[in-house]
């Protein structure tokens, strides 16, 4: 039950910039193997706005930063773009199957700009980005979730990574490889969630 040592890596990056570890951070910098820093590091840290916020998130830039940074953009990595309506639709679609329009619509029963934001902004604009495959995008988000202890959505997010082409051991695995970081609580309501509702897809 294991994933590849660099997709653990992005999955600890993912929680650092949620937990606000710093120190962490710092340390899993230093140990990046060579061709690290790359594309996929910025793609979790660009994402982690989304969870933490913007203001924990150029708190963990800077953190990053004072390592050695992220590494040297590539041509057309940068993408200043504005909302990408169909592409950030087609991976909610995929996320959550039959159930998306049940989404849409209690997320605009709460504010109809915020079901607008979500779809948008976070799907259409950055967490279907080039760069880093839905599979392992929904895994940091399923461990980002875990950090913040959002069970609700971690059940969503078990059965989107499902949907994305990982294997259950995969969504199972993600966990572990956070465990350290986590702590025993937020990982045996995870662990719980995980089980039961990633096997139902």
């Amino acid at each position: 039950m294991t994933l590849a040592p660099a997709e653990e890596r992005l999955l600890r990056l993912a929680v650092c910039f949620i937990d606000a570890n710093w120190d962490e951070l710092r340390t899993l910098r230093r140990a990046a193997p060579k061709g690290e820093p790359d594309r996929a590091w910025r793609e979790v840290a660009l994402q982690a706005q989304l969870f933490a916020g913007f203001p924990r998130a150029i708190a963990g830039y800077t953190a990053l930063a004072e390592e050695g940074g992220l590494g040297e953009l590539k041509e057309g990595e940068a993408r200043l773009e504005d909302d990408q309506p169909q592409r950030g639709a087609a991976l909610f679609e995929r996320i959550y199957s039959t159930g998306a329009d049940k989404v849409r619509s209690e997320l605009a029963k709460y504010h109809p700009d915020l079901e607008h934001f979500i779809e948008r902004h976070a799907y259409g604009r950055i967490l279907s980005r080039p760069g880093l495959s839905p599979r392992l995008r929904e895994l940091t988000i399923i461990v980002s979730l875990a950090a913040l202890g959002h069970e609700r959505q971690i059940a969503s997010h078990a059965r989107g990574a499902i949907r994305c082409g990982a294997e259950v051991h995969e969504v199972e695995a993600a966990l572990v490889a956070v465990e350290d970081l986590l702590g025993a609580k937020r990982m045996q309501h995870a662990r719980r969630i995980v089980e039961r509702f990633a096997r139902q897809d």
